[in-house]
């Protein structure tokens, strides 16, 4: 875990994300690179564009590099090698890029969850690039001066096509110095008998050098209950999935239950992409 990228609005949410990015970076010897994105028209910043407000968008841009100097001015992050970045970008596309232009290993965001109609139709920020993100997405929720990631529930169907994603978050459970909770949650319109399930789970590991772990069914009215439910009953540190990835019109008719839980979950989530 080379380098954590931490987006930010300079919101609460966004500095809770920062103090546990900050608290992994001294653990891991990360760099820390913290992202600001200003969504401003194209037609503003293009010297060329005839409606070109190129000194009114350097403005903004001033004013963003000041923030970061207030929001970055704190005791935590001392010893830990930050570097900032201020984009015209939209929000979750700009993330994601720059995660990939700069090699990142780990992103760490803080999340407001959405609901209803809102949810559904527009989604928050933070769940979109859960969605499109190619490496892991740690969210946070609330503040946690003293993160530490001693229980970690991966959730899963354990077929075949979760296999990668799960070498991912076995990887960084071993880092995180964590106990696997493997999860399989029962539900009424998809029920599976415990020695099926079982037997299904056991498959799933084989090959796959797996120490500190337990297994775990468990019956609910849906997954997302399920996961929350068991979560809160060892009372896990983290939560974590794999994400589809799915976009358009495939995501708001399928949905995704990592984004779902992103938004409902009190605990951290974090998601590795299929």
């Amino acid at each position: 875990m080379k380098k954590i990228l931490v987006p930010t609005d300079f919101s609460s949410g966004a500095e809770s994300a920062l103090k546990v990015a900050a608290q992994l970076a001294k653990k891991h010897k990360s760099e820390l690179h913290v992202l600001h994105l200003i969504e401003l028209p194209f037609d503003m910043v293009d010297p060329m564009h005839e409606t070109s407000e190129l000194p009114e968008a350097m403005f903004f841009m001033k004013l963003a590099h000041q923030k970061f100097q207030e929001f970055l001015d704190k005791d935590y992050l001392e010893g830990v090698d930050v570097f900032e970045g201020v984009q015209n970008n939209v929000a979750f596309e700009g993330i994601v890029d720059t995660a990939r232009d700069k090699g990142i290993d780990l992103i760490v965001m803080g999340s407001r969850g959405a609901s209803g109609f809102k949810e559904m139709v527009i989604g928050s920020n933070t769940e979109k690039v859960v969605r499109t993100s190619e490496v892991p997405v740690l969210v946070i929720k609330g503040d946690n001066d003293n993160f530490s990631i001693n229980d970690l529930v991966f959730a899963s169907e354990f077929t075949e096509e979760y296999r990668a994603s799960f070498l991912n978050a076995v990887e960084f459970a071993k880092k995180s110095g964590a106990k696997m909770h493997l999860l399989m949650v029962n539900t009424p319109s998809n029920f599976m008998t415990t020695a099926e399930s079982e037997d299904r789970m056991n498959a799933f590991l084989l090959g796959i050098p797996l120490e500190d772990y337990t297994l775990n069914i468990y019956n609910d009215v849906s997954v997302e209950k399920g996961i929350l439910n068991f979560s809160s009953s060892i009372n896990a540190d983290v939560i974590s999935m794999s994400t589809h990835g799915r976009k358009g019109l495939s995501h708001f008719f399928n949905g995704s239950i990592s984004e779902d839980l992103v938004n409902h979950a009190k605990r951290p989530v974090v998601t590795f992409k299929i």
